[in-house]
């Protein structure tokens, strides 16, 4: 989840850590084919999957492969 920014949205393609871990994941809903939307990254990555909001690592983030589906919206101003 590393290489797409906050506000867009992705497709979960596979978990690569542990079996233990990826098996956890799955129960919080980060399940594979599932859509996630990455809300902020500071020093934990905020993403909303199945309606709600969950923090989790950056290292636990980057177990987690996904597919661009959206691109973050571009914000503007108004003159």
């Amino acid at each position: 989840m590393n290489h797409i920014q906050a506000g867009a949205t992705a497709r979960i393609k596979q978990l690569a850590a542990a079996p233990e871990i990826s098996q956890r994941l799955r129960e919080m809903g980060f399940c594979e084919e599932q859509e996630v939307r990455l809300v902020s990254r500071h020093a934990n990555v905020i993403c909303q999957i199945c309606n709600a909001r969950l923090g989790i690592s950056s290292q636990l983030a980057e177990t987690i492969l996904v597919q661009p589906l959206s691109p973050a919206p571009q914000s503007f101003e108004l003159a």
